[in-house]
Protein backbone atom coordinates (compact mmCIF):
# COMPACT_ATOMS: atom_id res chain seq x y z
CA UNK A 1 0.00 0.00 0.00
CA UNK A 2 2.77 2.41 0.92
CA UNK A 3 5.67 1.04 -1.11
CA UNK A 4 7.55 3.34 -3.44
CA UNK A 5 9.71 2.25 -6.38
CA UNK A 6 12.88 3.31 -4.59
CA UNK A 7 11.63 2.38 -1.13
CA UNK A 8 14.70 0.33 -0.32
CA UNK A 9 17.15 3.06 -1.35
CA UNK A 10 18.32 5.03 1.67
CA UNK A 11 17.79 8.78 1.32
CA UNK A 12 21.17 10.48 0.95
CA UNK A 13 22.80 12.17 3.90
CA UNK A 14 22.53 15.95 3.97
CA UNK A 15 23.99 18.32 6.55
CA UNK A 16 22.83 21.33 8.52
CA UNK A 17 24.64 23.69 10.89
CA UNK A 18 23.15 23.77 14.36
CA UNK A 19 24.69 25.70 17.24
CA UNK A 20 28.26 25.18 16.13
CA UNK A 21 27.69 21.54 15.19
CA UNK A 22 27.34 19.96 11.78
CA UNK A 23 24.47 17.50 11.92
CA UNK A 24 23.72 14.92 9.25
CA UNK A 25 20.19 13.92 8.33
CA UNK A 26 18.01 12.14 5.77
CA UNK A 27 14.77 13.55 4.40
CA UNK A 28 11.83 12.44 2.26
CA UNK A 29 8.41 13.75 1.30
CA UNK A 30 6.49 16.93 1.98
CA UNK A 31 3.78 18.07 4.33
CA UNK A 32 3.69 18.32 8.14
CA UNK A 33 7.08 17.45 9.57
CA UNK A 34 7.84 14.14 11.29
CA UNK A 35 11.14 13.89 13.16
CA UNK A 36 12.74 10.48 13.79
CA UNK A 37 15.27 10.09 16.62
CA UNK A 38 17.54 7.04 16.82
CA UNK A 39 19.45 5.64 19.79
CA UNK A 40 22.77 4.02 20.68
CA UNK A 41 24.85 3.21 18.60
CA UNK A 42 22.77 3.79 15.48
CA UNK A 43 21.88 6.78 13.30
CA UNK A 44 19.34 7.95 10.75
CA UNK A 45 20.40 4.88 8.75
CA UNK A 46 18.24 2.78 11.07
CA UNK A 47 15.12 4.55 9.80
CA UNK A 48 15.94 4.40 6.08
CA UNK A 49 13.32 1.77 5.14
CA UNK A 50 10.73 3.08 7.61
CA UNK A 51 10.75 6.52 5.99
CA UNK A 52 9.12 5.87 2.56
CA UNK A 53 5.61 5.00 3.85
CA UNK A 54 5.60 8.02 6.17
CA UNK A 55 6.82 10.24 3.33
CA UNK A 56 3.70 9.55 1.25
CA UNK A 57 1.85 12.09 3.42
CA UNK A 58 4.49 13.84 5.53
CA UNK A 59 7.87 15.48 5.39
CA UNK A 60 9.89 12.90 7.31
CA UNK A 61 13.31 13.82 8.69
CA UNK A 62 15.71 11.42 10.40
CA UNK A 63 18.62 13.17 12.11
CA UNK A 64 21.97 11.81 13.24
CA UNK A 65 22.23 13.04 16.82
CA UNK A 66 25.59 14.59 17.76
CA UNK A 67 28.04 11.83 18.56
CA UNK A 68 26.47 9.46 16.02
CA UNK A 69 26.36 8.70 12.31
CA UNK A 70 27.61 11.44 10.03
CA UNK A 71 27.20 14.21 12.62
CA UNK A 72 29.97 15.88 14.58
CA UNK A 73 31.32 13.83 17.48
CA UNK A 74 32.96 16.27 19.89
CA UNK A 75 35.07 14.60 22.57
CA UNK A 76 34.66 17.47 25.04
CA UNK A 77 30.83 17.53 25.08
CA UNK A 78 28.70 16.60 28.08
CA UNK A 79 26.15 14.61 26.00
CA UNK A 80 23.50 15.49 28.57
CA UNK A 81 19.87 16.42 27.99
CA UNK A 82 20.68 20.11 27.45
CA UNK A 83 23.33 19.27 24.87
CA UNK A 84 21.08 17.03 22.77
CA UNK A 85 18.06 19.32 23.05
CA UNK A 86 20.06 22.40 22.11
CA UNK A 87 21.26 20.52 19.04
CA UNK A 88 17.67 19.60 18.14
CA UNK A 89 16.51 23.21 18.54
CA UNK A 90 19.28 24.43 16.28
CA UNK A 91 18.70 21.67 13.77
CA UNK A 92 14.97 22.36 13.43
CA UNK A 93 15.65 26.08 13.13
CA UNK A 94 18.17 25.41 10.35
CA UNK A 95 15.53 23.37 8.47
CA UNK A 96 12.84 26.01 9.16
CA UNK A 97 10.67 23.48 11.00
CA UNK A 98 8.38 24.79 13.71
CA UNK A 99 6.16 21.97 14.97
CA UNK A 100 6.77 18.24 14.58
CA UNK A 101 5.42 14.80 15.23
CA UNK A 102 8.07 12.64 16.89
CA UNK A 103 9.06 9.00 16.69
CA UNK A 104 11.82 7.97 19.07
CA UNK A 105 13.89 4.85 19.72
CA UNK A 106 16.36 3.77 22.42
CA UNK A 107 18.39 6.78 23.69
CA UNK A 108 16.33 9.02 21.42
CA UNK A 109 13.34 8.19 23.63
CA UNK A 110 14.29 10.07 26.79
CA UNK A 111 15.82 12.87 24.72
CA UNK A 112 12.66 13.25 22.64
CA UNK A 113 10.19 12.89 25.52
CA UNK A 114 12.04 15.44 27.65
CA UNK A 115 12.23 17.79 24.66
CA UNK A 116 8.48 17.39 24.14
CA UNK A 117 7.69 18.05 27.80
CA UNK A 118 9.45 21.41 27.55
CA UNK A 119 8.14 22.37 24.09
CA UNK A 120 4.57 21.14 24.18
CA UNK A 121 3.34 23.71 21.68
CA UNK A 122 5.75 22.30 19.09
CA UNK A 123 4.79 18.62 19.35
CA UNK A 124 1.70 17.27 17.58
CA UNK A 125 2.10 13.53 18.23
CA UNK A 126 4.57 11.18 19.85
CA UNK A 127 5.49 7.56 19.00
CA UNK A 128 7.78 5.41 21.15
CA UNK A 129 9.71 2.37 19.89
CA UNK A 130 11.80 0.14 22.19
CA UNK A 131 13.06 2.81 24.53
CA UNK A 132 13.45 3.68 28.19
CA UNK A 133 12.07 6.81 29.83
CA UNK A 134 11.82 5.92 33.53
CA UNK A 135 14.63 6.05 36.12
CA UNK A 136 14.25 2.44 37.25
CA UNK A 137 16.86 0.98 34.91
CA UNK A 138 17.01 -2.77 34.34
CA UNK A 139 20.13 -4.71 35.39
CA UNK A 140 21.00 -5.01 31.68
CA UNK A 141 21.03 -1.22 31.28
CA UNK A 142 23.02 -0.72 34.48
CA UNK A 143 25.60 -3.25 33.27
CA UNK A 144 25.84 -1.42 29.94
CA UNK A 145 26.35 1.96 31.63
CA UNK A 146 28.99 0.55 33.97
CA UNK A 147 30.84 -0.98 31.02
CA UNK A 148 30.90 2.34 29.15
CA UNK A 149 32.35 4.01 32.25
CA UNK A 150 35.17 1.46 32.61
CA UNK A 151 38.37 1.48 30.52
CA UNK A 152 38.73 -1.83 28.76
CA UNK A 153 35.05 -2.79 28.59
CA UNK A 154 34.36 0.65 27.08
CA UNK A 155 36.81 0.05 24.26
CA UNK A 156 35.44 -3.45 23.70
CA UNK A 157 31.82 -2.25 23.43
CA UNK A 158 32.67 0.52 20.96
CA UNK A 159 35.09 -1.52 18.83
CA UNK A 160 33.95 -2.84 15.44
CA UNK A 161 33.56 -6.30 16.96
CA UNK A 162 31.65 -4.93 19.94
CA UNK A 163 29.30 -2.88 17.78
CA UNK A 164 28.58 -5.87 15.54
CA UNK A 165 27.88 -8.04 18.57
CA UNK A 166 25.56 -5.35 19.94
CA UNK A 167 23.67 -5.23 16.66
CA UNK A 168 23.24 -9.00 16.63
CA UNK A 169 22.09 -8.95 20.25
CA UNK A 170 19.45 -6.41 19.31
CA UNK A 171 17.94 -8.55 16.55
CA UNK A 172 15.54 -11.41 17.11
CA UNK A 173 16.74 -12.90 13.81
CA UNK A 174 20.47 -12.47 13.21
CA UNK A 175 19.90 -12.92 9.46
CA UNK A 176 19.03 -9.23 9.39
CA UNK A 177 22.64 -8.42 10.35
CA UNK A 178 23.74 -8.26 6.73
CA UNK A 179 27.18 -6.91 5.78
CA UNK A 180 25.51 -3.68 4.66
CA UNK A 181 23.69 -3.23 7.96
CA UNK A 182 26.81 -4.07 9.98
CA UNK A 183 28.77 -1.51 7.99
CA UNK A 184 26.04 1.07 8.58
CA UNK A 185 26.56 0.71 12.32
CA UNK A 186 30.35 0.41 12.39
CA UNK A 187 31.59 2.87 9.75
CA UNK A 188 30.76 6.12 11.61
CA UNK A 189 33.13 5.10 14.41
CA UNK A 190 36.41 4.51 12.59
CA UNK A 191 38.56 6.70 14.86
CA UNK A 192 39.43 6.52 18.55
CA UNK A 193 37.86 9.94 19.12
CA UNK A 194 34.62 8.88 17.46
CA UNK A 195 34.44 5.76 19.62
CA UNK A 196 35.15 7.78 22.77
CA UNK A 197 32.37 10.22 21.83
CA UNK A 198 30.05 7.26 21.30
CA UNK A 199 30.83 5.95 24.78
CA UNK A 200 30.28 9.38 26.32
CA UNK A 201 26.98 9.75 24.47
CA UNK A 202 25.77 6.52 26.03
CA UNK A 203 26.24 7.67 29.61
CA UNK A 204 25.72 11.45 29.56
CA UNK A 205 21.98 11.67 30.26
CA UNK A 206 21.43 12.62 33.90
CA UNK A 207 19.53 10.15 36.09
CA UNK A 208 17.73 12.95 37.93
CA UNK A 209 16.19 14.10 34.66
CA UNK A 210 14.73 10.62 34.14
CA UNK A 211 13.03 11.11 37.51
CA UNK A 212 11.64 14.42 36.28
CA UNK A 213 10.33 12.74 33.12
CA UNK A 214 8.59 10.09 35.23
CA UNK A 215 6.92 12.78 37.33
CA UNK A 216 5.71 14.80 34.36
CA UNK A 217 5.08 12.39 31.51
CA UNK A 218 1.46 11.84 32.52
CA UNK A 219 0.73 15.49 31.72
CA UNK A 220 1.32 15.00 27.99
CA UNK A 221 -1.96 15.36 26.13
CA UNK A 222 -0.79 14.64 22.57
CA UNK A 223 -1.83 11.45 20.72
CA UNK A 224 0.54 8.64 21.67
CA UNK A 225 1.61 5.52 19.79
CA UNK A 226 3.80 2.64 20.98
CA UNK A 227 5.30 0.01 18.66
CA UNK A 228 7.82 -2.37 20.16
CA UNK A 229 9.69 -5.56 19.45
CA UNK A 230 8.82 -8.07 22.17
CA UNK A 231 12.07 -10.08 21.84
CA UNK A 232 14.27 -7.24 23.08
CA UNK A 233 17.41 -8.57 24.76
CA UNK A 234 18.91 -5.09 25.16
CA UNK A 235 15.89 -3.69 27.03
CA UNK A 236 14.40 -6.92 28.41
CA UNK A 237 11.84 -4.98 30.45
CA UNK A 238 10.42 -3.16 27.43
CA UNK A 239 6.93 -4.67 27.82
CA UNK A 240 6.75 -3.40 31.40
CA UNK A 241 7.96 0.04 30.29
CA UNK A 242 5.31 0.29 27.60
CA UNK A 243 2.57 -0.93 29.95
CA UNK A 244 3.60 1.82 32.36
CA UNK A 245 3.41 4.34 29.51
CA UNK A 246 -0.17 3.17 28.92
CA UNK A 247 -1.03 3.63 32.60
CA UNK A 248 0.47 7.12 32.64
CA UNK A 249 -0.97 8.07 29.24
CA UNK A 250 -4.25 6.20 28.66
CA UNK A 251 -4.58 7.65 25.14
CA UNK A 252 -1.65 5.46 24.05
CA UNK A 253 -2.24 2.79 21.42
CA UNK A 254 0.19 -0.13 21.68
CA UNK A 255 1.33 -2.65 19.09
CA UNK A 256 3.74 -5.39 20.15
CA UNK A 257 5.63 -7.16 17.37
CA UNK A 258 6.23 -10.66 18.76
CA UNK A 259 8.99 -11.66 16.34
CA UNK A 260 11.11 -8.49 16.53
CA UNK A 261 13.93 -7.47 18.82
CA UNK A 262 15.37 -4.13 19.90
CA UNK A 263 16.31 -2.93 16.40
CA UNK A 264 12.83 -3.60 15.06
CA UNK A 265 13.32 -1.10 12.22
CA UNK A 266 15.73 -3.59 10.66
CA UNK A 267 13.32 -6.52 11.05
CA UNK A 268 9.92 -5.09 10.07
CA UNK A 269 10.52 -1.72 8.39
CA UNK A 270 7.54 -1.75 6.04
CA UNK A 271 5.12 -2.78 8.79
CA UNK A 272 6.46 -0.14 11.16
CA UNK A 273 6.47 2.46 8.42
CA UNK A 274 2.84 1.71 7.61
CA UNK A 275 1.75 1.91 11.24
CA UNK A 276 3.58 5.19 11.76
CA UNK A 277 2.33 6.58 8.45
CA UNK A 278 -1.27 5.99 9.54
CA UNK A 279 -0.65 7.48 12.97
CA UNK A 280 1.07 10.63 11.73
CA UNK A 281 -1.36 11.23 8.86
CA UNK A 282 -4.60 11.16 10.86
CA UNK A 283 -6.15 13.77 13.09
Amino acid sequence: MYGLPDAMTAPPLETAEAGGLTLAYRERGSGPAVLLLHGWPTSSYLWRDVMPPIATRNRVIAVDLPGFGGSDKPVDAAYDFDFFEGALDGFLAALDVDDVALAVHDLGGPVGVHWALHRRERVRKLALLNTLVYPEFSPAVMEFVQALMTPGPREELTSPKGLEEGLRLGLADAAHATPEVIAGVIEPFASDDARRALADAGIGLELEVFSSIAERIGSLSVPMRVIYGAKDRILPDVAETMARIKRDLPQTEITALPDCGHFLQEEAPEQIGGLLADFFATG
